[in-house]
C-alpha cells in the first residue's frame, strides 16, 4: 500500500472565475487516481491545505510525525513546489528509517485541466515511490532528485540537479 499525505500547494487550488485568486477547496488526488485507473491499494490523508509559502516548522513537524506514524513504507507527499525542498530536508533530518518519501507537487493547478502538470507528477510520484529506495526524494517533470541534490529554477519553473 501506498500512503499519500496531502499538504496543500498549487496541486490542489481552485481558481475564483470572479476575483482571478486562487484558494483551496478540497483536495482532488481521489478524482485523480480513479481518472488515472491506478490499481494500487493507496490511503489518502489531507494533513492541510497550505501555499508552502506559508507552511511553518510545525506544519513540517506534522508532516514527520505522519510519517513516522504511517505504517506504509511507501509514501508521497503532495506539496507546493516553492518549498518542498526545505520540507524534505526536515524530513531527512528527522531519519525516518526503512521509508521511501516522496514529495511532489504541480506548477499549475489540476484545476487547470490539461495544462496542468500535477496528473503526470502524481503519476511519476507513484512510480519512483515503489522503485526508489528508502529515503527522502522529490519528483517533479519525469524525474526523481536525492533531496539534497535538487532545487527550483525560478526561471524556468523546473526542478533540477544541484
Amino acid at each position: 500500500m501506498v500512503q499519500v499525505f496531502v499538504t496543500g500547494g498549487t496541486f490542489d487550488k481552485e481558481y475564483n472565475f470572479i476575483t482571478g485568486e486562487l484558494y483551496f477547496k478540497d483536495t482532488h488526488l481521489k478524482e485523480m487516481f480513479e481518472r488515472g485507473r491506478c490499481s494500487l491499494d493507496i490511503d489518502v490523508k489531507t494533513l492541510m491545505m497550505l501555499d508552502s509559502l506559508e507552511m511553518t516548522d510545525d506544519d513540517r513537524d506534522i508532516i514527520i510525525h505522519n510519517c513516522k506514524k504511517s505504517p506504509h513504507n511507501n509514501i508521497i507527499i503532495t506539496h507546493g513546489t516553492d518549498t518542498m525542498v526545505n520540507t524534505a530536508e526536515q524530513i531527512a533530518n528527522a531519519n525516518i528509517k526503512d521509508k521511501t518519501i516522496v514529495l511532489t507537487g504541480a506548477m499549475v493547478p489540476y484545476a487547470f485541466g490539461t495544462s496542468s502538470d500535477g496528473f503526470f507528477n502524481l503519476g511519476s510520484a507513484l512510480a519512483f515511490a515503489q522503485a526508489l529506495p528508502a529515503g527522502v526524494f522529490v519528483v517533479m517533470n519525469g524525474r526523481y532528485f536525492d533531496w539534497q541534490n535538487v532545487r527550483k529554477n525560478r526561471q524556468t519553473g523546473n526542478f533540477e540537479e544541484i
